[in-house]
């Protein structure tokens, strides 16, 4: 396969997610970039997600409340910050969905210094964004909620209520505040997430990305390789020409030995 970047894409194999491999402890703090480096990502989709089903029923809301009743509803300010969400959700996902599959396939790359210092900025950049995004989340879905122009709330609560869901209170809304509890628990996966990455970085500038005791003689994938290589390659005894013949001992009974191909037997008497 192709060499892109100086990472050869042979090394990309299936079997590298298995847990032996991806929790292996030749490498340092792989084991825990592995672990907090997923939780960021999965906890910050899941936000993205649900906040999106939100996004779509408060739509879907606004335009059956305008086609049928004539009003127009402001939902601008959920719309808003679930959009920005969804770019959170993203951004966290492939700054440290990068990092995941790189450790996991290429764990030995060389890289430039320019590289490494966009892992840093771009791992800083995230902290900043779900921070802010979890604070704007919150304080909306705590204190907003939609209404029809040119109505009371009480007076636009009977066309909520013919429409159907969702809650025009947004802190009365499920989806809502899921989304806000999987953001906070997902800002805080990318804090560590980047302080996990800060400290690799370091350690592989002075060490190398092996822990200590641990060299290249030690890749768990290569030796995996070379282990099943072997086993493919290892004839058998019936391939090998090896079978089991009977060599008659002087004066008693005859026991087996291997011999090689047609190897002629003499007896003793």
């Amino acid at each position: 396969m192709a060499i892109i970047w100086g990472l050869d894409l042979r090394d990309m194999q299936w079997g590298k997610f298995k847990g032996a491999y991806m929790f292996n402890h030749v490498y340092h703090l792989r084991k825990t970039k592995m672990i907090v480096y997923q939780i960021a990502m999965i906890l910050c989709v899941c936000s993205e997600s649900v906040g999106t089903a939100a996004l779509s029923d408060y739509v879907d809301q606004r335009d059956g409340i305008k086609s049928r009743y004539g009003y127009h509803t402001s939902v601008r300010d959920i719309v808003g910050i679930f959009s920005f969400n969804i770019f959170v959700g993203i951004a966290v996902a492939t700054i440290f969905g990068s990092g995941f599959f790189f450790d996991l396939f290429w764990p030995q790359r060389h890289e430039s210094i320019a590289v490494k210092k966009a892992w840093k900025i771009c791992s800083v950049l995230m902290c900043f964004l779900t921070f802010a995004d979890a604070i704007a989340l919150t304080v909306i879905v705590a204190t907003q909620r939609a209404t029809i122009d040119g109505l009371t709330n009480s007076e636009a609560q009977q066309y909520f209520d013919l429409n159907g869901p969702p809650n025009p209170i947004y802190r009365k809304n499920a989806y809502c505040v899921a989304s806000v509890v999987l953001l906070w628990l997902g800002m805080l996966g990318t804090i560590a997430s980047t302080y996990i990455m800060w400290k690799s970085l370091a350690h592989d500038k002075v060490h190398g990305p092996f822990a200590s005791n641990f060299g290249p003689k030690d890749e768990p994938w290569q030796i995996h390789t070379k282990s099943a290589a072997i086993d493919t390659n290892s004839p058998s005894m019936a391939e090998s020409g090896i079978a089991e013949q009977p060599i008659a001992a002087a004066n008693g009974p005859a026991v087996a030995q291997p011999t090689h191909g047609h190897q002629t037997v003499h007896h003793t008497t």
